[in-house]
């Protein structure tokens, strides 16, 4: 904020009679600094003159005002200070704990006595001296203090000062001030929020007393988080909203399951099984129609999709609660990647158009300790103003019950509020009292408003407690025995609000009563109607038959006359674009080489492979660090105007795109964003999603990711997705944390045909499996890919492919060494590898080919699904075959070794040939330092694959 700013920020909070004797004062200033006080003197020197803004309301009264004589003009300043004090810190004395409270908070500087200011003095000072509001019964200072402090530190409090805009905070010290925001309800509407509180207390009561001993991560002593999402969702109904999509962990979710995304009581009540051999079967056959993954999960990890307002005008809304592993907040960015996804319409060249009102999305964190500990929050955070990741504004609300596990405030953050966090954003935070349901609602009203109107993130801190312990089997007693003594003499929050309407005579003494033991007996009801059968032997579902059936015959080739006219569109400029001249002429040049040597460089086939599939009329979204220029400079699809640093991307002016290309660079971060793409990639079926890593090696900051969400998701929850992982992956000497991709951690996940493992070596295989991967969007043979991409290669003459590669074919899964035949008769030794050491052994046996005609060679490019029969023809095709040698860079305990070793030595124990392993040792790191002692290890290797004479038989 320059000096400037800061002034002008500074005089608004000044208006009326005081804007017009502190010009007054400002004159006498200048003729003589002494002459007046000397809190004005401070205020003077370090803002400058007073300049009337525009934001007060009174007209500015000049020359003649004068203080009253009953105080000074320190006294009104200190006044003026109070009052702005309140705006800012009111929220250090609100009363937003049930029970406990916060780390211990200074309320001093909303004290009047800090500013030595007595109820005398302000009640001497006249209201519009120093606020700009006019308010039925706010005559005096001494009111405008009670009333802003009823405002500002009730039970509902506020942080917006760390919010730069001034129209956002103006915009909210208006709603707060004038009571605006505040939701009025109507005795009917009251009666009607206590029967939801009572529903959502009933059903957790029923949960405990009919399942006794069984985890459900109760929400209780957080029941207004329920009446908060409702509140939400109908006000949505009046917007064009088409979609709401939700985040969660498990505090709370059952509740929200079936009161707010409408899941049977029924189908949930079978999913706790209470014995070991029988199961509950739901009496509603709709219940039986939810069905998740072949392998399942736990039932406060799932969630579900719901249709509501089908009867407003515009499209009905649907709701989607996705499902969450117990990693709780990595949820949020995959949430953040079904909104961008539902807002961005893809079906036209060029790039995605984008509409925040189809679709926003609401994060409940799990609790204060995880929305504060979690590193994944900050990122998904950093994402909300960015391009290619804005979403319009998502709802965030804490879910905070005071306490972590059995972790307290004091030992989970350094901050005074979990929520601090959000500030470094500048995200609007709105602190409410969990108890008090009103106020609830009131919070939810203003927070929709401000992400209506601003399309920003904004955050409600919902604080209220954990009525048990963390997973209602442990004794939270013996870790919080303070908190848990004034949990247990707590009311719950509907008796607190019944007691509230009894008072004001809105319902009847027996009336809450009646409400609590209807809904028991309805819960009751729905689960004597179910039945109860014997499984004597339940065991998981089959692996569906389209995952099980081969992609070996997916075609992919693509016609000569489209891949030239491709190849030109590329190298087309919008007039008057001078993009940087060196890099013309490189990309000039490679593209030529295709058009007029029909060769194609990694580049060139992968533009050609994008081109050609958004004439397809497949959308394709590509992100990662460096993803626009490549992290290897290699990919070039975003061009800069040296003059205006406009951009360009190639791919957008094909006349024969019928789809969108998004390229986006991401910020440094890998949980969030790998999360984003995914989540963008199970919203957007239809698209090719594609995230690129700057190294392989730096994928493993998003291991939750991959663990839980990308490896597993179909299985456990049946969410598919078809995206792209494209992991730079090789050895050549720049040290451990940029070798390698850890293809490794991929294998041990590879099982039931989840994903795709590949590591190829043309440019006509990379065309060729991008191709067949788009050719999976939205259908049931939909799988992830990951593939560990080249870093030198890229470069390389070894991975140049001819046109006719491009035209003709399809991917291999198994490709032989290039000149070679697809067996051999003379070998005695057969080398198989995957990846860049293999191209290290083509280049050695080009030295002298005759040297090393007994041996033969094959290269893996798809690891998992692993192609056994292929490698069976060519051990059938090698009939003098004494050894079969695996090759790789890395060390014995990673790469590809543990995984193939088994599946190769069944091969070839009939057979009675010996299986070998030639590599690096084994190594806690991925690779040395040193360059010089790697080139001498890849040299030794190379050589021991050659010139094997003995090796460690498996």
């Amino acid at each position: 904020m320059t000096q400037q700013e800061s002034s002008e920020r500074f005089w608004k909070k000044f208006y009326g009679p005081n804007m017009g004797y502190l010009e007054e004062q400002y004159e006498l200033y200048l003729q003589d600094r002494d002459s007046v006080d000397a809190t004005l003197q401070e205020m003077f020197a370090q803002y400058g003159a007073p300049k009337e803004t525009g934001n007060g309301t009174a007209e500015v009264v000049k020359g003649g005002s004068s203080l009253p004589s009953q105080f000074n003009a320190k006294q009104l300043t200190s006044a003026i200070k109070l009052v702005e004090a309140i705006r800012r810190y009111g929220h250090l004395k609100a009363n937003i704990y049930p029970v406990g409270s916060g780390k211990t908070s200074d309320t001093t500087l909303v004290n009047p006595e800090h500013y030595h200011l007595s109820k005398e003095i302000l009640e001497a000072i006249p209201a519009d001296w120093v606020w700009d509001k006019n308010m039925v019964g706010v005559t005096t200072a001494n009111d405008v203090v009670e009333y802003l402090m009823a405002q500002y530190a009730g039970s509902i409090s506020f942080e917006y000062d760390h919010v730069n805009n001034d129209d956002e905070r103006y915009w909210f010290q208006d709603n707060i001030e004038s009571g605006n925001y505040r939701f009025t309800l109507s005795d009917d509407e009251k009666r009607q929020l206590l029967g939801k509180i009572v529903d959502v207390e009933g059903f957790e009561n029923f949960l405990a007393k009919t399942f006794v001993a069984q985890k459900r991560f109760s929400i209780e002593g957080l029941e207004m988080m329920v009446p908060i999402l409702d509140h939400i969702v109908q006000k949505s109904f009046y917007d064009e909203t088409e979609e709401i999509l939700m985040g969660m962990a498990h505090r709370g979710r059952l509740s929200v399951l079936t009161h707010i995304l409408g899941k049977p009581f029924d189908k949930l009540f079978s999913e706790f099984h209470p014995s070991a051999d029988k199961e509950l079967v739901p009496s509603s056959p709709g219940s039986r129609a939810i069905t998740y993954g072949w392998t399942g999960d736990v039932k406060y990890h799932f969630g579900a999709k719901r249709q509501l307002g089908e009867e407003k005008p515009s499209p009905p809304t649907k709701i989607t609660l996705a499902h969450n592993p117990s990693h709780l907040e990595f949820v949020n960015p995959v949430v953040e990647g079904f909104t961008r996804a539902a807002q961005d319409f893809r079906f036209q060249k060029g790039r995605t158009e984008q509409n925040f009102e189809r679709a926003f999305s609401i994060l409940i964190h799990g609790g204060d300790a995880a929305f504060i500990g979690e590193g994944v929050v900050a990122e998904t955070f950093n994402l909300s103003a960015l391009p290619g990741y804005k979403t319009g504004g998502t709802m965030h609300i804490i879910a905070n019950n005071l306490v972590g596990f059995t972790t307290g405030q004091e030992q989970g953050r350094s901050t005074r509020y979990a929520s601090d966090l959000a500030k470094g954003f500048e995200v609007p935070i709105i602190h409410v009292n969990a108890d008090d349901p009103e106020a609830c609602i009131s919070a939810a009203k203003l927070a929709y408003d401000y992400r209506k109107k601003f399309q920003k993130d904004v955050l409600i801190d919902l604080v209220g407690y954990r009525r048990y312990g963390h997973n209602e089997m442990d004794e939270p007693r013996a870790t919080q025995p303070k908190l848990y003594k004034s949990i247990d003499q707590h009311d719950t929050c509907a008796t607190v609000y019944a007691k509230n309407l009894q008072d004001q005579g809105i319902i009847q003494e027996n009336a809450f009563e009646e409400m609590k033991e209807a809904v028991f007996n309805k819960l009751q009801g729905i689960y004597d109607e179910m039945t109860e059968s014997t499984n004597e032997n339940p065991e998981a579902l089959p692996v569906p038959k389209a995952l099980q059936t081969s992609l070996n015959d997916i075609e992919t080739a693509v016609p000569k006359e489209l891949l030239l006219s491709l190849n030109e569109g590329i190298l087309k400029r919008p007039e008057g674009f001078q993009a940087f001249k060196k890099l013309e002429k490189i990309l000039q040049k490679r593209h030529n080489t295709f058009a007029n040597e029909e060769k194609a460089d990694w580049a060139v086939g992968e533009a050609l492979a994008y081109a050609s599939i958004l004439q397809d009329g497949i959308p394709i979204r590509l992100s990662g660090q460096d993803s626009e220029r490549g992290t290897f400079a290699h990919r070039h699809l975003v061009l800069h105007d040296i003059e205006t640093n406009d951009t360009y991307c190639p791919l957008h002016g094909l006349d024969e795109a019928k789809a969108t290309f998004d390229v986006h660079n991401s910020p440094l971060s890998e949980a969030a964003v790998l999360g984003f793409e995914y989540g963008y990639s199970v919203k957007a079926p239809k698209t090719l999603v594609i995230w690129e890593a700057q190294f392989g090696d730096f994928a493993n900051a998003a291991q939750v990711i991959f663990d839980q969400f990308i490896s597993s998701s179909r299985a456990k929850w049946d969410e598919r997705s078809n995206m792209v992982i494209l992991l730079p992956h090789g050895y050549e000497g720049q040290g451990p944390e940029h070798s390698s991709g850890r293809v490794e951690r991929f294998l041990t996940m590879a099982a039931e045909n989840n994903w795709i493992v590949a590591n190829v070596t043309s440019s006509a295989q990379f065309f060729h499996l991008l191709r067949r991967q788009a050719a999976l969007v939205d259908s049931e043979a939909a799988r992830p890919l990951i593939v560990m991409t080249p870093k030198s290669l890229l470069r390389s003459s070894r991975v140049v492919s001819t046109l006719d590669k491009f035209t003709n074919g399809k991917f291999q899964p198994l490709m032989q060494q290039p000149g070679l035949e697809w067996t051999s008769k003379k070998a005695k030794r057969l080398l198989i590898g995957t990846g860049k050491v293999m191209v290290d052994i083509e280049d050695k046996m080009s030295d002298n080919q005759a040297a090393y005609e007994d041996v033969h060679v094959l290269r893996l490019e798809q690891i998992y699904p692993f192609p056994e029969q292929q490698i069976r023809e060519v051990i059938e095709g090698c009939p003098n075959l004494t050894e079969v040698v695996w090759v790789q860079e890395e060390p014995r305990n990673m790469g590809c070794w543990n995984f193939v070793k088994e599946l190769l030595f069944k091969m070839l124990e009939e057979k009675k040939i010996d299986l070998h392993y030639v590599g690096r040792c084994q190594r806690s790191s991925p690779s040395v330092g040193d360059p010089h002692i790697h080139k001498a290890e890849q040299r030794s290797l190379v050589k021991r694959a050659l010139e094997l004479s003995e090796g460690g038989k498996n």
